[in-house]
């Protein structure tokens, strides 16, 4: 296509659309790490490159482009930093590509809440707002190269989100254009409508943010540091289980294991190994690659290191809080440490982790060098899951790789695990690097964990994606992307939003016909609870009672059962504001109109939209809920320090939400 079809465009938005090869290659593509390994050993630049780059400087020009690229037939691909890690960006040359950071623009409400600019890079938002004495407590390794719209887009965490949550606990509204052109402003509601989970993790396949209205805290005025050897990683993730099941709240929690305490022991941070770059190292690159050749046989032989003389964990640990509430939070963990056995190592470890707590994005591009590549991979499960997990995925990636790993991302109901692998790069790397993500993903769904705790689906777990959603989920997401979508226009090709195989999605219908009953159980290791969906919720807090438990209401049960509870939006729960970390809902079953849609419990996923929304807080119109997973923590716990906020928990539902709302319910339902 003629780049004159460009000509259409109004001429401010006209002079801000490049053409140039420079500008469009920098945009046709994210850090998705099989992309990168392709364009090192063909030496090629992406096949194909987009049309043009653009960069709208207000929220009409983002409309402006939206209707654009439907009138022209374009699709259009929002792009942030580009950051990404999971090829959630592919171009063509019917693509536009729509640069968010001329959206850069912030200020703070007088509720004391942030407005932000989509494209707002994390560094200098958070520097900005230091000067002011606030923080969002987003904090990623690629704070220096992401968006604010990108940490949403991808449904991303931060380092601190032992303290803040993730960024969908921080989110309290956005300003969006649909994929069919409309604007709408969406807000966060406590028991009510919310549909702000459907866009969190959404890709840049349902809209084009413009403006997040995201929470503010103070900035911290003190921080703590511990850090801990344990005998076994079995024994620090029992330590670290206590820690968040007690209702301490530390802000950064790291374990590593044998090899990632040795290598954190070198480096002061988790580090991909023989990353130095000098001359005179290049006969040891020859030898590391050399030695990269023999997966399994390095699995072997670090397994029968870590049964004898390498064994030991770290756990780093950093409080963060008002004039001492940290330093109180760091006794008590370190009275609870010691007399689980663990050895204190004092505060040099935690402060030489945050001194290069981002140097880790810049280690990974150096092992090309040596004739090697790297990558990470994150997945999560509840708590009495994670040490399989950990362990299947480990072997999983061990027969193709180096692989070592730590947890961090901690929950009352479990963790996310983060593995760095480094593998030889030969001319067959890219087929190893498939092989290495098609079993890890395998190993982590049959632990019971979910496929991704914080960065995303892209291309690269699309396969994955289906097999833990189910064709009911891959349906219903379809059917999103066709209520706020019906073209197409926004990120074409992703998994986001594409239906499942018909053969599939007739099975998934017959199975939904077949009647099911999900039996009471406890998950005490976890602290959940599964309920029948026609439960009362008294009985289900009689039955907790009798085995020390709790939901945790802040008033008596209301009278409704489990499903009418959840329609209600969990009336009389505290306020998830004030804990951000301990999650209302952590898996469910539920019916939507011929389907039976069912997620397995995890602590935090990135798994695209949560669609959960469906059902909490939607006075029952899309469906019923069948059963559902409930935080039940312990009645001897103390809750967790409430963070304190101001911000307005039912604001109205604006015309723009209520028709947005409308169009997800005539797909969902088939009308």
């Amino acid at each position: 296509m003629s780049a004159s079809v460009l000509d259409r465009l109004s001429p401010p938005l006209r002079a801000r659309t490049r053409t140039s090869v420079p500008d469009r290659v920098a945009c046709a593509r994210d850090l998705w790490q099989r992309r990168l390994i392709h364009v090192q050993h063909e030496g090629a630049l992406p096949s194909e490159l987009p049309l043009a780059v653009a960069s709208p400087a207000s929220g009409a020009e983002v409309e402006e482009l939206v209707r654009f690229a439907r009138s022209e037939g374009l699709a259009l691909v929002p792009f942030g930093a580009g950051s990404g890690v999971c090829g959630a960006i592919e171009c063509g040359p019917r693509a536009l590509v729509l640069d968010t950071k001329r959206l850069r623009d912030f200020r703070i409400t007088e509720a004391g809440t942030l407005r932000v600019g989509a494209g707002a890079l994390g560094i200098t938002l958070e520097e900005e707002l230091g000067k002011l004495g606030h923080t969002v407590g987003h904090f990623p390794s690629s704070i220096l190269i992401s968006t604010v719209g990108g940490w949403v887009g991808g449904r991303g965490a931060g380092q601190c989100s032992g303290r803040y949550g993730k960024i969908e606990d921080m989110l309290l509204g956005v300003s969006a254009v649909l994929g069919d052109g409309t604007p709408v402003s969406f807000g966060r509601r406590a028991n009510g409508l919310d549909l702000v989970p459907l866009l969190v993790g959404s890709e840049g396949t349902l809209a084009v943010f413009s403006e997040l209205e995201l929470r503010l805290h103070a900035a911290p005025a003190e921080r703590a540091f511990v850090a801990f050897e344990l005998p076994t990683t079995s024994a620090g993730i029992g330590l670290l289980r206590q820690i968040y099941q007690a209702g301490l709240r530390p802000a950064v929690a790291r374990l590593y294991d044998p090899l990632d305490t040795l290598l954190f022991g070198r480096h002061g941070h988790e580090h991909a190994p023989s990353t130095s770059v000098e001359p005179w190292d290049a006969e040891r690159h020859r030898g590391v690659s050399r030695w990269l050749a023999f997966p399994r046989l390095i699995a072997a032989a670090l397994a029968a290191s870590e049964r004898t003389f390498m064994q030991k964990t770290l756990l780093v640990l950093v409080f963060e809080g008002a004039v001492d509430e940290a330093r109180a939070d760091a006794r008590v963990v370190t009275a609870l440490a010691e007399a689980s056995g663990a050895r204190a190592l004092g505060d040099g470890p935690a402060r030489a982790w945050y001194a290069r707590r981002y140097a880790v994005s810049y280690d990974q591009s150096l092992v090309f060098r040596q004739n090697a590549f790297s990558d990470t991979l994150e997945v999560a499960a509840r708590w009495s899951h994670v040490e399989a997990l950990y362990d299947a995925v480990r072997r999983a990636i061990g027969r193709h790789a180096l692989v070592m790993a730590h947890l961090s991302h901690a929950y009352p109901d479990g963790c996310s695990i983060y593995f760095t692998f480094l593998a030889r790069s030969g001319d067959d790397a890219e087929a190893v690097h498939r092989a290495i993500w098609r079993d890890a993903m395998d190993a982590a769904m049959e632990a019971g964990g979910t496929i991704s705790h914080h960065h995303g689906i892209g291309r690269l777990r699309a396969e994955a994606l289906g097999a833990e959603l189910g064709a009911a989920g891959l349906e219903l997401l379809a059917r999103l992307k066709g209520a706020w979508d019906p073209d197409g226009v926004l990120a074409p090709g992703s998994p986001l939003g594409a239906p499942p195989p018909p053969a599939a999605l007739e099975a998934a219908r017959a199975e939904a016909r077949a009647p099911r009953r999900t039996a009471w159980q406890v998950d005490a290791v976890s602290g959940l609870a599964c309920a029948p969906g026609d439960m009362r919720l008294s009985d289900v807090e009689r039955a907790l009672s009798a085995e020390g438990r709790t939901l945790g209401l802040a008033v008596p049960p209301p009278e409704l059962d489990v499903a009418g509870w959840i329609a209600a939006g969990q009336p009389g729960m505290p306020d998830p504001l004030h804990d951000p970390v301990a999650q209302r809902l952590a898996g469910f079953g539920a019916r939507a109109a011929e389907l039976r849609y069912e997620l397995a419990p995890a602590p935090r996923r990135a798994t695209g939209p949560d669609l959960s929304a469906l059902w909490l807080g939607a006075r029952g119109r899309v469906g019923v809920v069948e059963h559902a997973w409930l935080g039940a923590r312990s009645r001897r716990s103390e809750p967790a320090r409430a963070l304190p906020h101001r911000v307005d928990r039912a604001p109205a539902v604006s015309a723009g939400e209520q028709a947005a709302w409308d169009a997800v319910l005539r797909r969902v339902n088939g009308a």
